[in-house]
């Protein structure tokens, strides 16, 4: 689920409609959560389906660890990529504003940890990189785990509008990881490793 302070609006022709924030998210603020009503896929469920279904999954969906397909129920699905994405997700099925997001400001993501089926070429932003790779997460996870580990210290000082879709052990967890009691997950368990997936979904 997104967070509920967002609404769905037309960006560009360029880009489309995107995610944008109706107040003040502050930097620590949880935005999505990953929750009972989105749609999980399998890889044996994709192979299965007319091509015209997969074309909406490969657009609309991330995949997880498992190279599983999750389709969000809401408008999570419209998270646009950008190479300097205000929120950034976590080991934990939630993403978290890595910056301050100020009401009309879209919420963007680097979709190099989405685990994309395909390489994405993505608008021009005067960035190093060009292509998105489904192998990003692993080239840069110490960068941005350093990033996730700053914003960590801020999630228990924040309103938190989605905290009731976490369960009370991971809370807990986020506490400790919080506090300096644990260390934090690595984002790279995030990463699903294509080479190891022998099916073909054309």
């Amino acid at each position: 689920m997104i967070h509920p302070d967002t609404e769905l609006k037309w960006i560009s022709n360029e880009v489309g409609y995107g995610i944008v924030a109706k107040s003040f998210l502050p930097k620590g603020t949880i935005t999505w959560v990953q929750d009972e009503l989105d749609r999980v896929f399998t890889p044996m469920e994709i192979v299965k389906l007319n091509n015209i279904y997969k074309e909406v999954l490969f657009k609309y969906c991330f995949r997880n660890n498992k190279g599983d397909y999750v389709l969000c129920w809401d408008i999570a699905r419209y998270t646009n990529h950008s190479f300097h994405s205000n929120c950034m997700t976590t080991a934990y099925d939630f993403e978290i504003a890595i910056r301050d997001i100020y009401p009309g400001e879209e919420l963007t993501d680097d979709y190099g940890y989405l685990n994309l089926p395909r390489p994405f070429r993505a608008r021009p932003e005067g960035t190093r990189r060009k292509v998105v790779h489904a192998d990003d997460v692993v080239k840069y996870h110490k960068q941005w785990d350093k990033i996730l580990k700053s914003c960590f210290r801020d999630i228990l000082v924040v309103n938190q509008a989605l905290q009731g879709l976490i369960s009370n052990d991971l809370w807990a967890k986020i506490n400790r990881i919080a506090t300096g009691i644990e260390e934090m997950d690595s984002i790279i368990t995030c990463y699903y490793n294509e080479s190891h997936n022998s099916l073909n979904y054309n």
